[in-house]
């Protein structure tokens, strides 16, 4: 057990996300090829360049984006935000409901699970509503969508769980989080 900070709140079971960096090796490559071809000598003819030129020009777009700062923290004060969009610290004060839950599928493809937050009213304001809550329809912000993370849904689950309480609904259709998942991001 972690001592209890200077407001009385136990430290050392909050959970930051990391970013799947599996995503890289594509745009990477497209970079690489395109620059070889650029630099590969002989005549080059402007269909060549231009497709070199335009796998060069894809993948570092790509890549930037992927590139981009990230950090998302799940802890006894909120959530702590920051991707392409967002940035700022949400206290659980200006939460009324989150829910990990799977849209519909599309065109035969599973979408991965994803992270909704139901702002309290007259929090969030800034925010775009772009989602439903799962449960009763409420307008919501999608928070995160956790491809992108390396972490499994169950260990996000089991740390929101956790520090969002009644606000939480694990929509995935899941068993709860067992004692072990939550157990690994403790610190002793």
């Amino acid at each position: 057990m972690m001592p209890p900070d200077d407001h009385g709140v136990e430290r050392g079971y909050d959970v930051e996300l990391h970013r799947n960096r599996g995503a890289l090796v594509l745009p990477l490559a497209c970079v690489v090829g395109g620059g070889v071809l650029l630099a590969l000598p002989g005549e080059h003819t402007l269909l060549r360049r231009l497709v070199a030129l335009g796998a060069v020009l894809l993948g570092g777009g790509v890549l930037v984006g992927l590139l981009r700062p990230f950090r998302f923290v799940i802890d006894a004060d909120g959530l702590t935000v920051r991707r392409p969009g967002l940035r700022r610290t949400i206290a659980w004060a200006e939460v009324a409901a989150l829910a990990l839950t799977r849209p519909p599928a599309r065109d035969g493809l599973s979408p991965t699970p994803r992270l909704l937050l139901v702002p309290a009213p007259g929090a969030l304001a800034d925010l775009p509503t772009d989602a439903r809550h799962p449960a009763d329809g409420r307008a919501a912000v999608e928070l995160l969508d956790l491809a992108r993370v390396r972490e499994k849904p169950a260990e996000v689950a089991a740390a929101l769980a956790r520090h969002a309480g009644d606000r939480f609904v694990d929509a995935l259709g899941g068993a709860p989080a067992d004692e072990r998942s939550a157990d690994r991001h403790r610190t002793p």
